[in-house]
């Protein structure tokens, strides 16, 4: 049988060496210091501290198991003591088993996990490192030759094969192509096929399809001629190889023979087939996930291989983890009743949590005038937790789209808040982070010879001390900006040092530079204090005690270009990961205006409808028990039942109907129209000394705003326009819709004379609705969705080893 050799350490790292025991009186944290526990005495002590559910996971070690598990109920712990309990008694060889999750931070946790409970060997990865490391190690014997050289950024590519198709993408255009191209290949769709798929998913395309698939094919041949490859391939050629191969898949499945699956709601068909050829039609499978914490279908993830699990195992065990160790009661209430008024497959199996925590503050709800008010007492609050005691790596403010965090950023800048934005250097790739790593060894290395280091320093004061000489100063810099970053970043490392001084008192600074090798080598990173700005996608499997929900207005959560009930859910389903995240505080608040003196026209998030006082949550069933809208007898005839042009629900409250939809659905209004329609109607009461209402109501103009007529006919849909306010105004409006200055005999005449009655047909159409570039939320979510949630690049290479 062929033997396959484990991996071997990066070349300036040192094997990891066996944890020292630490004696359980040091083992508890001390304020300020991370603690770095003992590994558990034997097999029996890993199952210690779990309860009945998480211990149900983690001791079944046999065939399918499927976990069902809620925020904040501890899957992470769940499984890493599945996997160490298996592996400390015996019955999971730690060669034998690869972990596989989606980003390389919970990657790097994993490790680190099963580290503490000493459990190595395993393997734990993303699937795009797991397959890439296959991928270089069998390409000589599959292919021959050298593997192709790894693309990490796409954008040059796909702008060039665009110009060669002679087609110009400005910088938003670009990266929409790129996600299409990246959803193709996710769900194994070829160019030639892309505008079919298109169409049969339903999937609302960014541009002309046909357009997109020219640029995806001359993208595939431009690689092709230049001999490399990008991350989507990597899953696609691994999967390839695998299916080709029945000697190469069999070497695979000799090594790997027990597989665990975190995430799994986010799975998409190209991962869940490799998963397949991984297994080899072998059971030995335990996959975790959430259906309400799938927020990346944009990338072609999928719950429904979760929610199918049992029918393709019907003898899988099914845990469900209902306990929350996380949230408070009154967040974990806010949560449950923010699902509770969920739709869809995903809301079937909604999990409804049980906090196990004391109870703590009520969740705060804040109506602001205008965006810079939001950002200013967000951070005004954030200074308040601070003082009270709480770390501002405790704090996080989460928003929808990226574009959304330099008004925070200025404000937290404004307060003396230090942040930091998620997503930026890893941080044992930061320059700092490497100088101080170099000075650590030399002084370890020098074993006390170092004039540097007087006798008599503790831990936390020697690697102060080393630290000194890349700049180091247990003052923190004025401010913020890059001199605070840096510092923050040295300032974790003397905190560490703390933290493993208080647990292994006697550790010496040799054995800090090991456990910071370790760490490195896990992608373990110590907490920079500084408040966190991210978007909700990033912000996806973190927590913090306290967090801001920010800009929660209709039409940016949910985005405006929401418009299925499936895009509604999943938008429904990033909010719940947002409040999820928060442990004990947390805020939640929005802006009736973007900038200060703006129009005040902005709702709360439709989301929050019932939970927020005052309010109460919407039915979709058509509005019975409202009673009927009766109507004056001014000539117009009677209207049928009037259906919400955005989600089809009946409408009966006169607002809605003069609007044609739910006053919380998301609204396409002209906002540019609507300012000149105002200033119109100012100018008309001056002239007839009456007050603006008088001529047209500020609902009514809103409605025109939306619907855009651009003539008589069209205008007369509107409620609120009968023939006198047509022969009055008609020409007027009509020509402000179309852009022209209003006025001439001629547009008088045209606009009573084509006037007809209002038809049926109404309900189904809609006119394109001009946005100004900076209000258009979908544009920018699209580009903050790539920038936000591309994954990292997989690790590095492990030598010849394809572990």
């Amino acid at each position: 049988m062929e033997r396959v050799t484990a991996a071997t350490p990066f070349p300036d790292s040192p094997p990891p060496a066996a944890a020292p025991a630490v004696p359980a009186a040091h083992a508890a944290r001390t304020p300020g210091a991370p603690a770095i526990p003992e590994p558990p005495a034997d097999a029996d002590a890993v199952l210690d501290g779990l309860d009945p559910e998480q211990r149900s996971v983690a001791t079944a070690l046999s065939g399918p198991v499927c976990v069902l598990a809620g925020a904040g109920t501890g899957k992470t712990r769940a499984i890493t003591h599945r996997i160490a309990y298996g592996v400390r008694s015996g019955v999971l060889p730690p060669m034998s088993v690869l972990a596989v999750t989606f980003t390389n931070r919970a990657a790097g946790e994993m490790r680190g996990r099963l580290r503490q409970l000493g459990a190595r060997g395993v393997q734990a990865r993303t699937f795009h490192s797991a397959a890439l490391k296959q991928l270089q190690y069998f390409w000589p014997k599959a292919v021959g030759g050298d593997p192709p050289r790894l693309l990490e950024r796409k954008a040059q590519f796909v702008a060039e094969a665009a110009a060669r198709n002679r087609i110009r993408l400005e910088r938003a255009e670009l990266r929409d192509v790129i996600s299409e191209i990246e959803w193709a290949k996710v769900t194994q769709t070829v160019p030639e096929d892309y505008p079919v798929a298109v169409a049969k998913s339903g999937r609302d395309a960014p541009r002309d399809p046909a357009e997109t698939a020219r640029v995806y094919a001359g993208y595939e041949q431009l690689k092709q001629d230049r001999g490399v490859i990008d991350f989507d391939d990597v899953l696609l050629l691994t999967v390839g190889i695998l299916q080709d191969r029945p000697d190469i898949a069999e070497t695979v499945h000799r090594q790997y023979q027990h597989f665990v699956v975190d995430e799994y709601q986010d799975v998409s068909p190209l991962q869940q087939r490799l998963l397949e050829l991984w297994l080899g039609g072998r059971d030995s499978l335990c996959v975790v996930g959430d259906a309400s914490q799938t927020i990346y279908s944009f990338t072609g993830a999928t719950p429904d291989h979760l929610l199918d699990f049992r029918t393709r195992h019907p003898d899988a065990t099914l845990v469900r983890l209902v306990r929350d160790y996380r949230s408070t009661p009154q967040v974990v209430s806010l949560a449950n009743g923010l699902l509770s008024q969920a739709r869809g497959r995903a809301a079937e199996h909604r999990l409804e949590l049980v906090s196990q925590r004391p109870a703590g503050p009520e969740p705060e709800f804040r109506e602001h005038t205008d965006e810079p008010a939001e950002a200013e007492a967000t951070a005004q609050q954030i200074r308040a937790l601070l003082a009270s005691g709480v770390p501002a790596s405790e704090i996080a403010v989460l928003y929808r789209i990226n574009a959304q965090s330099e008004i925070y950023e200025q404000a937290l800048t404004d307060a003396g808040v230090p942040y930091q934005l998620k997503g930026a250097e890893r941080f044992f790739e930061r320059q700092e982070i490497r100088q101080a790593g170099l000075a650590l060894r030399g002084s370890a290395r020098a074993a006390g010879n170092d004039a540097d280091l007087p006798d008599g320093l503790g831990l936390g004061e020697q690697v102060g001390a080393v630290l000194a000489g890349v700049g180091w100063n247990p003052e923190p810099p004025a401010g913020s900006g890059a001199a605070r970053d840096r510092w923050e970043s040295l300032r974790s490392l003397v905190r560490l040092a703390e933290g493993l001084a208080a647990a292994r008192p006697g550790a010496t600074l040799a054995d800090f530079v090991t456990e910071l090798e370790e760490r490195a080598h896990a992608q373990h990173a110590p907490t920079v204090e500084g408040v966190t700005l991210a978007s909700l996608h990033t912000a996806k499997g973190l927590e913090w005690d306290a967090v801001h929900l920010v800009g929660l207005t209709d039409g940016m959560l949910p985005l405006s270009h929401a418009k299925t009930p499936e895009q509604i859910e999943e938008e429904r389903r990033l909010l719940y990961v947002g409040v999820t995240r928060a442990r004990k505080h947390l805020t939640l608040s929005w802006a009736l205006a973007r900038t200060p003196g703006g129009r005040a026209g902005r709702r709360p998030s439709r989301f929050l409808d019932g939970l927020r006082p005052g309010s109460s949550s919407r039915s979709t069933a058509g509005g019975a028990g409202k009673g009927s809208v009766e109507r004056g007898s001014g000539g117009r005839k009677s209207r049928g039942p009037v259906p919400c042009r955005v989600c089809g629900r009946t409408l009966t409250d006169a607002t809605e109907i003069k609007l044609r939809r739910c006053t919380d659905c998301p609204s396409t209004m002209n906002e540019e129209l609507f300012e000149r329609l105002r200033a119109w109607r100012a100018v008309q009461a001056k002239e007839l000394g009456r007050p603006a209402y008088t001529v047209f109501t500020d609902v009514t103009l809103m409605a025109i705003a939306e619907e855009e007529p651009s003539s008589a006919r069209d205008l007369t849909r509107i409620s609120g326009v009968g023939p006198h306010k047509l022969r009055q105004y008609g020409a007027d409006v009509i020509a402000l819709c179309e852009g022209r200055e209003p006025g001439g005999p001629e547009e008088a005449g045209s606009a009573e004379g084509d006037a007809e009655p209002p038809s049926d047909d109404r309900a189904t159409r809609r006119r394109p609705v001009r946005a100004e570039p900076e209000e258009d939320p979908a544009a920018e979510a699209r580009m903050a969705a790539f920038l936000s949630d591309e994954e990292p690049p997989p690790e590095e290479s492990d030598g010849d080893a394809w572990r």
